[in-house]
């Protein structure tokens, strides 16, 4: 199968798995044969056959969170430091998190989709990609888990379902991470874990 189908292919699964009605641990057994099967995993190749599942925290009550969103205004360009080169993001609104403010992000590419990266206390230190994670990238078929607008003022965000970055499993891979305005002091233990245990 030809490399461009195999891709929408896997967004097609990933589309589905987001909107399937299964529990996390549903879900995450779902992500877990995806990455172990699919050829377009971020997984690498040569270690699929001995992948045993992605890390996770432990489920938290305490992870899902209903806060308020705030409309906000401006942009901002990510270089991917890959072949998407600069992709420019537009402001959505700032969302009043129990750890701190977080900007939802519009890319305003073909189609466009809502981004929410985010680096908090855990990552690199905590257990969690140093990188950061991504609570959501609707362009990637990521709806109605991660983040679910309740009203036009307020948005339920479940760090639950936070998961890394590809380049957090392979460096073939290049992602945009989050700006120094979604980066948080306050450890959010909830989500995916590292890939690679150091």
């Amino acid at each position: 199968m030809r490399v461009d189908l195999t891709l929408a292919d896997f967004r097609e699964r990933v589309a589905r798995m987001y909107l399937d009605d299964t529990d996390l641990a549903g879900f995450r057994a779902a992500r877990d044969e995806l990455f172990a099967t699919h050829p377009q995993s971020p997984v690498p190749a040569g270690q699929r056959p001995e992948f045993a599942g992605v890390r996770y925290f432990a489920e938290s009550r305490a992870a899902r969170v209903t806060v308020p969103f705030t409309p906000a205004e401006g942009e901002l360009d990510i270089d991917t430091g890959g072949e998407d080169g600069v992709l420019r993001y537009r402001r959505m609104g700032t969302l009043a998190t129990p750890w701190g403010p977080l900007t939802l992000w519009w890319l305003s590419a073909y189609g466009g989709g809502m981004f929410l990266p985010f680096r908090d206390g855990s990552c690199g230190r905590g257990g969690s990609y140093g990188g950061g994670r991504y609570l959501t990238d609707t362009v990637k078929g990521t709806f109605g888990r991660g983040l679910v607008v309740e009203s036009p003022g307020e948005v339920t965000l479940d760090f639950n379902y936070a998961y890394n970055p590809s380049c957090a499993y392979d460096d073939r891979w290049a992602c945009p991470l989050a700006p120094p305005e979604n980066r948080l002091d306050a450890s959010i233990e909830a989500g995916e874990m590292a890939y690679h245990q150091h």
